[in-house]
C-alpha cells in the first residue's frame, strides 16, 4: 500500500496542513483501522542544480575517464559511497534521491576526493563551469 506524506506547518502547537480536504479523505479511508502517526522535520532534497550538476558533468568526466556507462557510473559511486551498513545481515544502497540538499552536497564531495585521489582526475566545483 502506498502511504501519501501530507506537508503541513506547526503553528502554536497546531498542525496546520496545506490541504486539509485530502488530509481528511485519506483518514475517511483509514476508519476504524489502528495507524501510525509520525511527524518529523521536513527535509529539503536535493536541490534541481545539484542534481544537473552530477548528471551533466560529475557523470559524464568519471565514464570518459573509466569507460562506464551512465548508469554504471552513477552504480558504482552510490554502492562506493551510499553503503548503509547498519543491518549486518545485508547492507543497503541509498538513492540519491532521497539525500538532502546537504547529504548530496557530501556526497558529490566524496566523490570528488576520490576521483582526485584514486583516478587523478579533477571534477570542477559547481561555480567553475557551465552545465
Amino acid at each position: 500500500m502506498i502511504t501519501p506524506i501530507f506537508t503541513a506547518t506547526i503553528t502554536k502547537g497546531r498542525v496546520v496542513f496545506y490541504n486539509v480536504e485530502l488530509f481528511n479523505t485519506y483518514l475517511r479511508s483509514l476508519e476504524g483501522k489502528q495507524v501510525h502517526v509520525s511527524v518529523k522535520p521536513k527535509k529539503k532534497i536535493r536541490s534541481n542544480n545539484q542534481n544537473a550538476f552530477y548528471w551533466g558533468v560529475v557523470i559524464p568526466i568519471l565514464c570518459d575517464l573509466t569507460g562506464y556507462t551512465v548508469e554504471e557510473m552513477h552504480e558504482a559511486l552510490k554502492f562506493k559511497f551510499l553503503q548503509d551498513k547498519t543491518d549486518t545481515n545485508l547492507p543497503t544502497v541509498k538513492s540519491t534521491a532521497s539525500l538532502s540538499t546537504v547529504e548530496f552536497e557530501v556526497y558529490l564531495d566524496n566523490v570528488r576526493q576520490w576521483a582526485a585521489t584514486d583516478l587523478s582526475c579533477s571534477i570542477p566545483l559547481p561555480n567553475e563551469v557551465e552545465f
